[in-house]
Order: structure tokens, then sequence, then C-alpha cells
């Protein structure tokens, strides 16, 4: 599932100072050892700055805050198993199409359906709904032909389109129920 975070997300990077006693040893020893101890000496202050950096090492950490949580800008599949929680109980409008892998129409109009998911990641969810697979969820719905598109708005089946549709029908129906 891919999630749309390039606008809305940033990188937190943060800083923890550990105590390690055993990194001072090496500070004051050369880096490699094919040096000798007489041509490579440290100044009293590059020693203070050495030990110093060293005693606390740095450890960056990083991690990312992201306030799209849940923003899906693909099609999701909408089952039995998660019709509840995806469109029943779905905070957003949801936009669900029913359809067959046998109907002509319902690969038309598919391209259309995931183009409305990336125009309106985070405002609506859209969903696909395979009526072979899930009679149930069909009948419940009184669908009789494919494709058929529903606009559920706080639970409620608020508006219905039969057939395969321009994007600007669907577009239409999509902006009655944004909130603005």
């Amino acid at each position: 599932m891919s999630m749309a975070l390039e606008t809305c997300c940033f990188q937190v990077t943060t800083i923890a100072s550990l105590a390690a006693s055993t990194t001072r040893t090496w500070a004051l020893q050369p880096p490699h050892s094919a040096f000798s101890r007489d041509k490579f000496k440290y100044s009293p202050r590059q020693r203070r700055s050495i030990i110093s950096s060293v005693s606390r090492p740095s450890i960056r950490k990083s991690r990312f805050i992201c306030r799209a949580k849940n923003t899906v800008d693909e099609v999701v599949v909408g089952v039995e198993a998660n019709w509840e929680n995806l469109v029943i109980a779905s905070d957003k409008p949801v936009l669900v199409e029913f359809w067959a892998p046998w109907c002509g129409p319902c690969r038309m109009i598919a391209p259309v359906i995931k183009e409305l998911a990336k125009d309106y990641a985070g405002k609506i969810v859209c969903c696909q709904v395979n009526t072979d697979d899930c009679p149930g969820i069909a009948s419940r719905f009184g669908i009789r032909s494919v494709p058929t598109v529903l606009m559920f708005k706080d639970g409620e089946k608020k508006e219905s389109v039969i057939g395969a549709v321009p994007k600007s029908t669907l577009v239409g129906i999509v902006g009655k129920y944004l909130e603005v």
C-alpha cells in the first residue's frame, strides 16, 4: 500500500550522548598502528577537545513524524472482513466501485477510480468490491449491474452511479461530500 508522505512528513534527528570511558584511550592513540608515538603528538588543547568529544560520543537517531497517518493514495480492496472498518466506520467519504473481472466497462472505469484515489488522497477513501467474490455486500446495497459506484458518508449510502461514467461525473459527486 503506497502512502502519500512527500508533502506532510518530515524527518527528525535527535542526538543522544553516552559516557564511554573505553574510547578515551583510543582518542589519545594514533588512529593507525603504523604511526609511531613521536610522529603523532597532540597539543594539550587538542587533547582536551578529543577527550571531550570522544567521552560523550554522539548517537544519531532518526525517525519520521507523519501527519498524513493512514493517507491512502491507492484503491483499497473491500471484502466482507474489512467492510465495516473501511466504509461504515470511516470518518472520510468513501467512494466504492462494484465491479467484476469479466466486465469490460469495469476495466474502463478502474483507472479513473485510481486517479481519484491519488487526486483526493487523504480526503476520501476509494474502494473496489468484486461482486463475484463478495455477493453479500453487493446484494445488501442492491447492486444489479456493474460497474456501479456508490458514495458513502458517515456510514450511509448517499449517491450511486451505474455504468462507466467519465471522471468529471465522479469528481462532481466527490466534490458534494468533501468537507470544505
